[in-house]
């Protein structure tokens, strides 16, 4: 049976959230928060289905922490609705940043059905995995060029798992994919904790990931994420796998052998110095990059300093 899709509510309205839980009931679950900033924990880890936002008397601030949730490029896809008091005066339309609104009297009939729509809507528009609710390919090569056709300087980083594949073979997909949503969230929080605005995170499919940051930060933040990982990826193994270091699974020609533990390896390019014009360009380097990251064995980064400019 598939995961009911997720609804953050935001309104201080205790009655009102027990009534639009009790009409979506059925088909969605409603996460309800106070304020939209009490909420920014949850969407960023769990990455919810849509932001349902009661603009109430101090809209100003909602509608600005709600216009800049939404031009993060990993939540510009997010849809959001308003709800407005029946008297409530309708905000300038270029300022607000939603999919739809719905007046409060209309609730019981409408909320439902404009839900959906909205749904629809965003999943036919943008592209995400499904798994990881993270922007798929076509957002991550957007993404990519339009930085280099306005000229960002910014760093690329490609992630990729060690010895996934074993693991999947002998645990099963559905350990596999517990696996993907953990390292999906880890990349995910600690980017977003090292840079909040700018920065952009990446699902390729299977185990490989990308994120975007500003060049100064991108080293803290693989560092952080291999140790990270390395910290968390033990509990995803039995007992006694954990406690020999090994698994025992195939490998790509049928035959039996001992595997380590997975590792990360992340490699990461600048264009800083070096100039790309194609997001296939930058993005077949930080591969590169990768690959020799995974040749060194165990998790850890690597970085393509051969366009740097010389130390003084």
């Amino acid at each position: 049976m598939d995961k009911p899709k997720t609804v953050v509510l935001i309104t201080k309205d205790i009655a009102l959230a027990g009534i639009i839980d009790k009409l979506l009931d059925d088909a969605y679950t409603v996460v309800p928060f106070t304020s939209i900033q009490s909420s920014f924990d949850y969407i960023y880890s769990a990455t919810p289905d849509m932001l349902v936002i009661d603009i109430d008397g101090d809209h100003p601030s909602t509608i600005s922490v709600l216009n800049e949730i939404k031009a993060d490029p990993l939540f510009g896809h997010l849809p959001a609705m308003a709800l407005f008091d029946d008297d409530f005066p309708f905000p300038q339309w270029d300022h607000l940043y939603i999919e739809d609104y719905l007046r409060k009297a209309s609730l019981e009939d409408e909320i439902r059905p404009k839900i959906d729509l909205c749904m629809h809507r965003a999943e036919r528009i943008v592209e995400i995995n499904p798994l990881t609710r993270l922007p798929g390919n076509i957002a991550i090569n957007k993404q990519l060029q339009k930085r280099l056709d306005s000229g960002d300087v910014f760093a690329l980083a490609y992630a990729d798992l060690d010895y996934f594949k074993p693991y999947n073979d002998k645990y099963g997909f559905s350990r596999g994919d517990e696996v993907l949503k953990m390292l999906g969230r880890l990349i995910l929080n600690s980017v977003k904790e090292q840079q909040p605005h700018g920065s952009f995170v990446g699902h390729i499919g299977g185990d490989d990931f990308i994120f975007i940051m500003d060049v100064g930060l991108i080293e803290p933040a693989a560092a952080k994420i291999a140790d990270y990982f390395d910290r968390i990826i033990p509990t995803f193994y039995d007992a006694d796998d954990r406690t020999k270091g090994h698994i025992e699974s195939v490998d790509r020609e049928g035959k039996k052998r001992v595997f380590p533990i997975m590792g990360l390896s992340i490699g990461v390019v600048y264009n800083k110095i070096k100039k790309y014009t194609h997001y296939g360009e930058i993005a077949e380097v930080a591969s590169e990059m990768k690959k020799y990251a995974k040749s060194i064995g165990g998790s850890c980064y690597r970085i393509d300093k051969r366009h740097h400019q010389p130390a003084n």
